[in-house]
This record gives C-alpha cells, sequence and structure tokens, in this order.
C-alpha cells in the first residue's frame, strides 16, 4: 500500500488547477482586452460584447485565449468557443468551449478538456466547477496522468474539493504506476484525517502481490492499512483471507478477524481461526476461536486444534515452537489425542500433551498425567507416558481389553502402530492370549483365558493390538483364569477407563464440536 500516497498526490494537484483557475482576485471583474483580435462587437438586443478571431484578454487574474468570445459584463458572464486556453502562473487549461459566471463563481468546460501543470494533466469530456462549494466534478470519464512518475488514474465520475482537500473517484476507478497497480468502485481521500478509503470490490497489484476487499483505508502517518469484506492476500506462495486484515508496518505487526486462513504452498502449513496476530519483530503469531493449524509432510498430514494457537517463529518465519492452550486436539490418519494444552517442537518431532491428555493409536488408547510424541515427519515412533500410565487396548470388539498401567511407560511404534510398551515402576497387565485351532475346514482363534501379572518392571511386545510375548525384569505376581472362570474383579486395572467418544473422528469434528 505504499504508493496509495503518489495517489493522492496527483488529486491535490489537480484540485489546485481549479482553485488557482476560477477564484476571482483583488482585480475586479473587468474584462481587460488585450492586443490580437480580428473582430469587437456588441449586439446590443442580447447585451452582450464579442470578440472575433485570435481573441486573447484576461479576465480575473487568468489570461485567456479563444477563437471566439461573448462576454455579459451585466451579469458579468464569460463565454468562449473554440481552442479555448486559459493560463495562470504554471497551470493551462484547454477545452473546446467554456461558460463562467463571476457572480456565481459557476464554471462549466466542454470538449477535449485538459488541465495541466509541469508534472499532472487531468483529461476529461465536460467539467463544472462551483467556487462557492469549492467543488470540482468531471462526470462522463477523466483521466489523471504524470509525466514524470508514469502514473495514471482514471474513473467515470470524479469530485474535488481544494479548499478541504478531500477528494472522490467513483466508477471504475483504476490506478497505475511502475509498481503498482490498483481497481476499485470508489476512492475517497480526507485530507484533514490523512485517510484514504476505498470502497467496493478492490483489487490491488504490486509485484507478486495481489490484495483484494470489498472496500478498506489507508493511513498515511502511520502506514496503516486495512482490508475489510472478503479480504485476501496473495504473494507467492502465501494465502491469507478473512473479513477483516490489518496491517500495522511500522509497529511490524499484522492482524485479522473473522474466518481467518493461511495458507503456504512451499512451506506445506495452513492454518484457519476467528482471529489472528502476527508480529515480525517479536517473532510470534497466534490464533484463537475454532483455530487449527495443519503441516502438510511427506507421509501424511498433522492436524492441530485448540482455542488457542501461539507460533514462535525464526527469523525466516518459519515455525520453531507452537502451543495450544484450552481444549487442544490433534488428528493424524493413523494416531490422535486431547488434553488440555500442548506444546509441539516442530524441529525436533516433540509433542508434550499437558493436563489429562489421552492417545489414540488403532485400537490403543494412552493416558497419563503428561504424555510425550516423538514423530519423524509425520510418523509415531514413541510415546513416552508419566504418571498414573495406562494402555489399553480393545480386542475382539470390546469384548475384551488388553491392559498395561505403571509409574511410567515407553511405547513403541511400527508404522504408527503400538509394537512395545517398557512399564517402569508398579507394573501391571492384564490380557487375554490366543490359540489356534485347526479344524477340517478352517484355522480357528480362540481365547483361552485371561492373565494378570504384577511386576516392578515389564515389557509387552504387541502386534495388533495383541500380547505376543511378555519379558519381566524381577519375580512377578500373577494369575490365569480359564475363559469359564475369569474372576469379574478382576477383569479390569484399577485405572481403567475407556474413552471412544472422546477420540477425534476426523478434523472438521474437532472443530465443530469444541
Amino acid at each position: 500500500m505504499k504508493n496509495i500516497p503518489e495517489i493522492l498526490k496527483i488529486a491535490l494537484l489537480s484540485g489546485a488547477f481549479f482553485l488557482s483557475c476560477f477564484q476571482g482576485n483583488a482585480q475586479g471583474n473587468a474584462l481587460e482586452l488585450l492586443p490580437g483580435s480580428e473582430k469587437l462587437g456588441y449586439h446590443k438586443k442580447l447585451g452582450y460584447q464579442y470578440l472575433v478571431g485570435g481573441v486573447n484578454f484576461r479576465y480575473q487574474g487568468n489570461t485567456m485565449y479563444c477563437d471566439s468570445a461573448h462576454y455579459y459584463d451585466k451579469i458579468n458572464v464569460v463565454r468562449a468557443y473554440g481552442n479555448v486556453h486559459i493560463m495562470k502562473d504554471d497551470i493551462n487549461l484547454f477545452c473546446d468551449s467554456l461558460y463562467y459566471n463571476g457572480k456565481t463563481k459557476k464554471a462549466r468546460l466542454w470538449g477535449h478538456v485538459r488541465v495541466r501543470d509541469q508534472e499532472y494533466k487531468l483529461t476529461t469530456d465536460s467539467l463544472e466547477y462551483n467556487a462557492k462549494k469549492g467543488q470540482a466534478i468531471y462526470r462522463y470519464g477523466g483521466k489523471i496522468e504524470s509525466s514524470v512518475s508514469n502514473e495514471v488514474l482514471t474513473s467515470r465520475v470524479g469530485y474535488f474539493y481544494p479548499e478541504t482537500k478531500n477528494f472522490f473517484f467513483r466508477g471504475k476507478v483504476t490506478y497505475k504506476n511502475e509498481e503498482l497497480s490498483m481497481t476499485t468502485d470508489t476512492l475517497q481521500y480526507n485530507y484533514a484525517k490523512q485517510l484514504t478509503y476505498f470502497y467496493g470490490p478492490t483489487k490491488i497489484l504490486r509485484d507478486t502481490t495481489q490484495l483484494y476487499c470489498d472496500r478498506g483505508w489507508y493511513h498515511i502517518p502511520t502506514e496503516e492499512g486495512s482490508l475489510i469484506g472478503n479480504a485476501k492476500i496473495l504473494d507467492g506462495s502465501r494465502t491469507i483471507s478473512g473479513d477483516t486484515l490489518l496491517y500495522q508496518p511500522q509497529k511490524g505487526r499484522s492482524s485479522g478477524r473473522g474466518h481467518i486462513y493461511f495458507r503456504d504452498t512451499l512451506k506445506n502449513i495452513w492454518f484457519q481461526g476467528d482471529r489472528a496476530v502476527s508480529s515480525d519483530k517479536e517473532r510470534y503469531s497466534f490464533l484463537t476461536g475454532h483455530a487449527m493449524a495443519v503441516k502438510i509432510q511427506k507421509k501424511d498430514t498433522v492436524y492441530i486444534h485448540a482455542d488457542t494457537l501461539y507460533n514462535l517463529n525464526d527469523s525466516s518465519g518459519n515455525t520453531l515452537l507452537s502451543k495450544a492452550y484450552h481444549g487442544a486436539k490433534l488428528f493424524h490418519r493413523s494416531f490422535q489425542a486431547i488434553c488440555d494444552s500442548l506444546n509441539y517442537d516442530e524441529v525436533n518431532g516433540k509433542v508434550e500433551l499437558f493436563r489429562d491428555p489421552i492417545v489414540w493409536s488403532r485400537n490403543g488408547e494412552m493416558k497419563g498425567d503428561k504424555i510425550d510424541l516423538f514423530l519423524n515427519d509425520s510418523i509415531l515412533e514413541k510415546a513416552e507416558i508419566y504418571e498414573n500410565a495406562t494402555v489399553l487396548m480393545e480386542v475382539d470388539s470390546g469384548e475384551y481389553y488388553n491392559q498395561v498401567a505403571g509409574k511410567r511407560i515407553t511405547s513403541f511404534f511400527t508404522d504408527n502402530e503400538l509394537s512395545r510398551t517398557d512399564v517402569s515402576g508398579n507394573a501391571r497387565t492384564i490380557f487375554f492370549p490366543e490359540k489356534e485351532e485347526e479344524t477340517d475346514t478352517s484355522l480357528v482363534i480362540k481365547r483361552i483365558g485371561m492373565n494378570r501379572l504384577f511386576a516392578s518392571d515389564l515389557r509387552v511386545y504387541l502386534d495388533s493390538g495383541e500380547v505376543t510375548g511378555i519379558t519381566y525384569f524381577d519375580q512377578p505376581d500373577g494369575i490365569f483364569f480359564p475363559m469359564d472362570q475369569i474372576d469379574p474383579e478382576e477383569l479390569y486395572i484399577p485405572e481403567f477407563k475407556w474413552n471412544p467418544s472422546l477420540r477425534p473422528k476426523d478434523p472438521d469434528s474437532m472443530v465443530n464440536d469444541h
């Protein structure tokens, strides 16, 4: 938006054209004829003096040339026809015909109207000026050009208020220079507030950056600007959209409100939320309200949702650490998690889950006071579960559950599936071993009973949620129950609680169910 002030400079100088050319001065209203006219006469019936051929006169401080002119001295009106040229200081005005009332201070110009100084030129079909209202208007298309900076502004209608320095351009407004172009329906400049407003569908192009909105504003002293209504910025690989986008360059800060969406195809990330704030100086950004961040990686995609998402960035804008607060949820095609808050160290691939965390992987559910997940790309390789740790695995469609509990559990994964669990401190496990029975026609797998084992430390090997082996590091306390003799009080570990309803089903449900 830094080139918008140049638009205002065009408008200010254009307004000065009208103010300078048509306002009266102390010289009075008398028309002073200069040498050059071929014919001079007086039309007694209509009450005007007429000049024909090479007309040259001075009126109210302006020198005028034309092919012919009528001067009504009683009503103080001048009409000029053919190759009209008005000069004052370094300003020149050209048109085919002109009407000017010295009493009402109203002027009208028709045909190939051009107003220019040493740098700027205004071109239009017709022009009106009212000195009492301090207003100049073109209604049928106008163009303002700079011969120095190659700037061009065009619109169907233009309103100029030179004294107050307020300007309006309406109807297919376009602005171009060597670096920037803008199209909008209405452009307004308020000099007192140093504010530019644009209304209607607006498009701004600068180098590789494209900006769109329904309306917006730009404040010259602070260089702050806002895109409002269907706002969108396209900048190389990055896209950001929202109801309102605010840019504050002097503060190194930008923000957005309402349906915020950001995507970087180069970094393979996108996020959405109700409100976003980003600070280049402090290298952070945060999202609130239905917030979700998405990291697209080689193997798969990770979705993180919470009430508030906070990113800490490096000097290149790359995310070093993501934090999610209040109702955090994580979704991956192969594993999911919920907790109160989480930290995602993207550089080291570590996700820390705090306060009542639960992690699901395939048919397994892990819980503890705190859980750390370790990812390689998007592949879950290991989980560290601290204090009150449990791992539950559903078998036979929820009829039974293989269970592991202890003070601390380290779980290892192969292809995002639990393959080994190491339990340290007060280790306990309940599982239902299987046995293959071969019949004449098929191979049948049957549960043979329930094993309940307690030990100081355990290592449990698993495949698809089934226990395939157990290693004990001290003498275990165990008991085996045949299927028809299982004690109901031994079916579950004391910490058992299965939570399928809390498991995120898909990325959209994480946001919509919040």
